[in-house]
């Protein structure tokens, strides 16, 4: 089982951080972890390359992402919520994605790979808000063939106590291995 997971956090050691590590020891297999602030991935220059061509013009490690994206079984995006949506650097990742839009609406093509399991795990202290992230989060894990997603997994009192303390949040991240793992 392959697993790609797209974390948003700019922090290496946070809550996202900390559900993301418990979820990989939950799973096992082969996973990858985008760290968007970390990364060389450039966001989408909107060049227009894919309206017409498979994949994208801008040479950076988004390649590599691709491939595994194609490749994978299931997809995580995890995020600190930021004005109730996912982290702008997550979401200049995401723009890169545009090549699977652009192949099922422009050049009409079906994804030439297999469908996926999808998950969201999301962070944040605040106004407990995450529809907005979630249905963006959504969108994305749509447009890299996630047929199946799991329902959001979210802690929204860090700024009371650490995610992974959070029995419910601990409790989600089991949920979606159980559900990767063909579990439920």
């Amino acid at each position: 089982m392959k697993t790609l997971i797209l974390n948003g956090s700019p922090r290496v050691s946070g809550d996202t951080v900390s559900l993301i590590r418990l979820l990989v020891s939950e799973i096992g297999g082969d996973v990858k972890i985008v760290n968007c602030y970390r990364c060389e991935i450039s966001p989408c220059i909107d060049c227009r390359y894919c309206r017409s061509n498979r994949g994208c013009s801008v040479n950076d490690e988004m390649q590599e992402v691709y491939e595994y994206i194609e490749d994978c079984d299931n997809i995580v995006i995890a995020s600190p919520i930021y004005f109730s949506e996912l982290t702008g650097r997550l979401l200049d990742v995401g723009s890169r994605l545009q090549t699977y839009f652009c192949g099922r609406f422009f050049r009409h093509e079906t994804p030439g790979f297999k469908g996926k399991k999808g998950a969201v795990i999301l962070v944040g202290g605040g106004d407990g808000r995450v529809d907005k992230a979630y249905e963006t989060a959504c969108t994305l894990l749509h447009h890299m063939n996630c047929d199946d997603i799991h329902e959001a997994v979210y802690c929204h009192n860090t700024n009371v106590s650490p995610a992974i303390e959070d029995v419910y949040t601990t409790d989600g991240i089991k949920s979606i291995a159980g559900f990767f793992l063909g579990n439920r």
